[in-house]
């Protein structure tokens, strides 16, 4: 099942629990808008290389299409068509007045010096032009695109228009709009869903022991803001493998390791693989990667009494049946990671509004938005009938979503 089969059979699913009528459903499985570009840059040896590049826009009857922006090698269309419906329901469940966008290029940014990067970049932005704004599309970072990325991005938006635009874009540097808070906000976001998950099942968040797949921007400051409330961090990992301390391991120090080495391996002489991580026995787990890592060939060895979507898609759809059933709690991604999307709403607001907030406003709210909608989220979930996390997590965005289509119409 790839990306956009499984966001459909998502929404199917939600669908039939909420009695959501058939054409409505087939109205929600395509995009507004996907749209397929030509990327050619001019490499530092003088050669052109031409790469593909994507934008997809799902759902746009809540207000302006709002993703990231991914730079990597494995991207498709079904891939952006599936992150851009789930980021429909994740703005849906949050309650901020968004769509659902995504966008990537099919590159392998390792290969590529700085420059490139830049005029990749900007290429791509020129070729989005007709299709975003701070009215109509806000792309933000992703999987290997970052706050220069943006800035580029900005800046070449701002050029053809003659003026400066910050609220194009979202996770710029602050210098150039950007908002405090907004770098860690994803995994700041993982950690209160997750206090909030574990306080639903008796489990004090202090007496947990956790393991992250995923030791990039999302899986360090997950750890880090879970360190912090108490949490002990016992496993870690990224793309060459992982550590295990059964102390637990300071989230800071890990970094700065891996600065400094490339990676967190070797951190502790208790090296893991990947593999695992996944399946080791802790209270919590959380995949904070990429798409797809738990399914069919390891779901039976997961140990975790809760797992927490912090990547978007980790868990394929027959392995999370599996684990609802194993497990004490599967939390969903779409309500797991939206802190990102809320904090870049804030930034958009912020450059709408020319006046920016302190690192405490933007926390507090924050922590507000996501308390709250993790509480409509158990209200929705008691009103159905006691449903999986997932089903009431979608019931309640994708209500949201049908009343704003109801209310609109269909034109003409």
């Amino acid at each position: 099942m790839n990306p956009y089969e499984m966001a459909c059979y998502q929404l199917e699913r939600a669908a039939e629990i909420a009695g959501v009528k058939e054409d409505v459903v087939e109205y929600l499985k395509v995009p507004d808008r996907a749209v397929e570009v030509k990327v050619p840059v001019r490499m530092d040896d003088g050669s052109i290389n031409v790469f593909t590049g994507y934008r997809v826009q799902h759902c746009g009857v809540r207000g302006p299409y709002k993703g990231g922006i991914r730079y990597h090698p494995n991207v498709t269309m079904d891939e952006v068509k599936a992150l851009a419906m789930w980021m429909t329901w994740k703005c849906a469940v949050v309650n901020i007045p968004y769509g659902g966008g995504k966008g990537g290029v099919r590159v392998d940014v390792k290969m590529l010096s700085r420059s490139e990067i830049e005029r990749l970049t900007r290429r791509f932005t020129a070729m989005l032009t007709p299709f975003i704004g701070p009215e109509r599309d806000i792309p933000a970072p992703d999987m290997y695109t970052d706050e220069q990325i943006m800035a580029w991005m900005m800046d070449t938006y701002s050029v053809y228009q003659g003026y400066s635009v910050p609220g194009i874009v979202t996770g710029k540097p602050v210098s150039l709009g950007g908002s405090l808070g907004r770098t860690s906000a994803t995994g700041r976001g993982v950690a209160i869903i997750t206090r909030e998950s574990a306080k639903s099942i008796g489990m004090d968040i202090k007496d947990a022991d956790i393991a992250i797949q995923g030791f990039g921007n999302v899986g360090y400051w997950t750890a880090k803001t879970l360190f912090e409330m108490g949490a002990n961090i016992v496993a870690v990992s990224d793309s060459r493998g992982g550590v295990y301390s059964e102390e637990g391991m300071n989230p800071d120090e890990l970094l700065e390791f891996k600065r400094r080495t490339g990676s967190v391996v070797g951190f502790t002489d208790n090296i893991i693989s990947n593999e695992d991580l996944l399946t080791m026995k802790v209270d919590i787990l959380i995949p904070a990667a990429i798409e797809n890592v738990i399914n069919a060939s390891n779901m039976s060895k997961i140990n975790a009494r809760m797992v927490v979507e912090a990547a978007n898609g980790p868990i394929v759809p027959k392995a999370e049946e599996y684990l609802n059933k194993k497990c004490e709690l599967v939390v969903p991604d779409i309500l797991a990671n939206a802190g990102g999307v809320v904090v870049s709403y804030f930034e958009w607001v912020q450059d709408l509004e020319r006046y920016f907030w302190d690192l405490d406003r933007v926390n507090a709210e924050l922590e507000k938005i996501l308390v709250k909608a993790f509480e409509r989220m158990i209200n929705v979930k008691k009103e159905y009938g006691n449903i999986l996390w997932r089903d009431a997590t979608m019931v309640l965005a994708l209500n949201s979503v049908v009343e704003a289509l109801k209310m609109r119409g269909i034109f003409p």
